[in-house]
């Protein structure tokens, strides 16, 4: 479980201890909220802000009433084998929770969070208590969401996830991201770029295996797409155990005796996979590393500023880097706002921020009539998004990812913006979104792309 996490989380980074238990009541307005806030209450990068005050009344829906409107959020961080696992995703809802309060609310009414720890094993847990309280799911992210979607749909708990990682929640029902993930299209821009990067590699890469099932479900969408940048890939049988090999130095020959130039790894920043690429290393082949954006965090930061084995890593990204502050005031606004609170800032923490933007601009179009089925509509009619600047610009309402992208290499400790040339800018193309094969997608869609699995007859859905 804990390599299925650290694969399905789109970032993992280092995670430190963060205590409460699951369901931790959190009014907002802390002084440090209200002092960061003061500051710039009316924009967020380039977005003007969804939140003020107002006159917004009525207990239109549970949760919400004349004064309040409670949300749930949350993340695994008390996952014992990873502790702080994915724990800046509930920082950055807390802080933007304040931030929103501190400028009067939504229309006026003042957000009441609850801050779940599913801690892997408990996403049902957690769900059930959600389903009996909150008006919504906000900027959350649980590695094992196939448990508990089917208690989310029952119980029409509407949601805006950070991320998903399970099929029938990447393509559920009343839930819209930020930066959506569906099973049926997926953003190709990192091997679209790396191919324009070095096109000499072309025929040169080859994939990581792995006995993981989702890391091979994974693999087959990733061929695909690299097919569909002109990539022809070779097959040099190279499958590793997700739980680690005694030795990796036989796989690291094979890859040698193969002639690759360039690996693809769905895995993440983890020992094993440390210890993997120390073998390429002392095989004597040195081939460029692409991967998600999982790598770009701290983990392979602090194994490579020693080692310098990873000094080839690219990393496909939509997001803005943290580095780029300087650059984009909405990465900038989000670290101090985060800052100020003393949580944690990570890529995974921008990905709730933006789907708590994109709850507040639904919830503020909504007004009095502040309804599951209000919010449903209007999150249906989002069409351009970027959260005020932080990622390229998705469809939440149609549920289709970016089409653009931008590439980071690690040198040492240090990630650069690799491609585009301009920092800070993202490079589009319409050839970046690639239709999947339905083979991986992992679940039966309706004819409005929406996962059939648990849909019930009340179940909330978009009206024109």
């Amino acid at each position: 479980m804990a390599a299925l996490a650290l694969s399905a989380t789109l970032v993992t980074g280092c995670a430190t201890d963060r205590g409460g238990d699951a369901g931790v009541p959190v009014a907002g307005g802390s002084a440090a909220g209200t002092e960061a806030a003061a500051s710039s209450d009316t924009k967020f990068g380039t977005l003007d802000s969804p939140c003020g005050t107002g006159d917004a009344k009525g207990a239109t829906e549970q949760g919400v009433t004349d004064t309040e409107i409670k949300i749930g959020y949350g993340d695994d961080r008390g996952y014992a084998q990873s502790p702080g696992l994915n724990k800046e995703m509930s920082d950055a809802v807390a802080a933007m929770i304040d931030w929103c309060n501190d400028q009067g609310g939504i229309n006026g009414r003042k957000i009441v969070g609850t801050d779940y720890d599913a801690a892997m094993t408990q996403a049902n847990t957690v769900m059930q208590e959600a389903c009996r309280s909150e008006f919504m799911l906000v900027g959350h992210g649980f590695a094992m969401d196939q448990t508990a979607e089917q208690t989310r749909v029952a119980c029409n708990l509407a949601a805006v996830p950070g991320f998903t990682v399970s099929p029938e929640a990447a393509n559920g029902p009343m839930s819209f991201q930020g930066v959506p993930f569906p099973v049926d299209y997926a953003n190709g821009s990192a091997w679209f770029q790396m191919g324009e990067l070095r096109p000499d590699l072309k025929t040169e890469f080859d994939l990581v295996g792995s006995t993981m099932p989702t890391i091979i479900t994974s693999l087959t969408k990733v061929r695909s797409i690299a097919e569909a940048a002109g990539f022809k890939l070779k097959d040099c049988g190279v499958t590793l155990n997700y739980q680690g090999e005694p030795s990796y130095v036989p796989f690291a020959e094979k890859y040698k005796q193969c002639g690759v130039k360039g690996l693809w790894t769905s895995r993440s920043p983890v020992p094993n996979e440390f210890n993997f690429f120390k073998a390429i290393d002392q095989a004597g082949i040195d081939p460029v590393i692409l991967g998600e954006a999982t790598w770009y965090g701290n983990s392979a930061q602090t194994f490579n500023s020693g080692s310098g084995v990873l000094d080839n890593l690219n990393a496909g990204m939509t997001f803005q880097m943290l580095e780029n502050a300087d650059k984009v005031p909405a990465v900038k606004k989000y670290l101090d706002l985060v800052s100020a609170e003393g949580g944690k800032t990570a890529l995974l923490g921008m990905q709730s921020t933006s789907s708590f933007l994109l709850w507040a601009t639904a919830a503020k179009e909504c007004g009095s009539d502040l309804t599951r089925q209000c919010m449903v509509d209007e999150l249906a009619k989002i069409h351009d998004w970027d959260g005020g600047g932080l990622h390229a610009a998705t469809d939440p309402g149609k549920n289709i990812p970016a089409k653009c992208g931008l590439m980071v290499e690690l040198t040492g400790d240090k990630y650069t913006q690799a491609f585009p040339s301009v920092t800070g800018e993202f490079k589009c193309d319409d050839a970046y979104l690639v239709k999947t094969d339905q083979s991986t997608w992992g679940t039966d869609l309706g004819p409005d792309r929406v996962a059939t699995k648990f849909l019930g007859p009340n179940v909330i859905k978009p009206q024109a």
